[in-house]
């Protein structure tokens, strides 16, 4: 595999001001990231207000990510997954009497989880947030802040907004209104990347460019705004000739690679295969920082016994990792579930 291209870092000195420098060729006070103070509740989400907001592919961040040995957390449930996941932590869903009652519960859930002493940089290099997640706090920090500084834990952003209706076998992402606000506001809360989902259900090559395509175009908007794309065209498990439609997928990602000019370095989230490394090709293509894996409805050993024979991918789970965590334990006994499920995950993620 040849060598990466350095990435740009951006520079925002005013509300209408953007200056785009080379990583390894900015003056090396460019380069240190720079924290940003604390907004007020105001000025959270007002731009005009931060007269310099320093928009940059954090070096530290970009090389975990690269780089760094372990795994992805997904805690990016939406409100359609939320229930279930409740479910599956202990929480029925006559503990809340409306939506915001729910979004509280999960958003205590994953504090919990992601204010473990467990959970760090060590194994978990990066996790995925709901948007509101991302405009919450976490032990009184701002939730990419916090995992970052307390925890060097790069955190991510989930930005679609659910599935479209199946069109030649696949589900693509439906309009996801105002992103380019989103992605402003997810900048400002220091995120690094983003991830977004749509679905294969059929081994139609119509369906699976279509879906590709949809992913790449968005994802050169999220580019745009100097932030880290995941894009995961998932493939349904329980699919006919699920491998037909992974060596269909692979070819139709490669196309878009090629595609894609030095600088515009993206992710992947996949599916488990059923060819060990089918994506070889994909995890060493020059525009690929990293490519994951989603668990996608396997339990936690299968899904980790996958992923082991894949050389180069890495986890990001969402429901293996919650698996066995529970509302009713005390601290100690959900700590030491946590810390076998990070180790068992990373250990699948670096087994390769």
């Amino acid at each position: 595999m040849g060598s990466r291209p350095s990435k740009a870092e951006t520079f925002v000195t005013d509300a209408s001001e953007t200056l785009n420098f080379p990583a390894l060729l900015a003056p090396t006070e460019l380069r240190k990231p720079r924290r940003l103070p604390k907004p007020t509740s105001d000025q959270r989400f007002a731009p005009p207000l931060f007269k310099v907001i320093c928009l940059m592919h954090n070096q530290a961040q970009l090389d975990q990510i690269a780089k760094g040995p372990g795994f992805i957390a997904a805690l990016d449930q939406s409100g359609g997954s939320t229930p279930k996941a409740l479910k599956l932590y202990g929480i029925e869903e006559d503990a809340y009497g409306s939506e915001a009652e729910m979004f509280d519960l999960i958003h205590e859930m994953r504090s919990r989880i992601a204010s473990a002493p467990e959970f760090n940089g060590d194994k978990v290099i990066g996790a995925i947030l709901f948007e509101m997640t991302m405009d919450r706090e976490i032990n009184g920090k701002p939730s990419g802040l916090y995992l970052w500084e307390d925890s060097k834990v790069v955190p991510f952003l989930k930005v679609d907004k659910g599935l479209a209706d199946e069109v030649n076998g696949a589900k693509l992402m439906k309009p996801i209104d105002g992103l380019d606000d989103l992605l402003k506001r997810a900048v400002e809360a220091q995120i690094f990347g983003t991830k977004m989902r749509s679905v294969i259900e059929a081994a139609n090559p119509t369906g699976i460019a279509a879906n590709v395509a949809q992913q790449f175009e968005i994802g050169r908007q999220i580019l745009s705004h100097g932030l880290v794309p995941i894009l995961e065209p998932e493939i349904n498990i329980n699919m006919e000739n699920k491998a037909d439609a992974e060596a269909m997928l692979t070819d139709e990602i490669g196309k878009h690679l090629d595609a894609l000019e030095p600088g515009q370095d993206i992710m992947l989230k996949l599916t488990l295969p059923e060819a060990a490394n089918q994506y070889k090709q994909l995890v060493e293509h020059d525009r690929v920082v990293r490519v994951v894996a989603l668990s996608g409805g396997y339990n936690r050993d299968e899904a980790n016994a996958r992923l082991a024979k894949n050389t180069g991918v890495i986890a990001s789970f969402s429901r293996a990792l919650t698996e066995g965590l529970s509302a009713k334990q005390d601290d100690a006994a959900f700590r030491a579930q946590l810390a076998s499920t990070i180790d068992s995950i990373y250990q699948a993620s670096i087994a390769g």
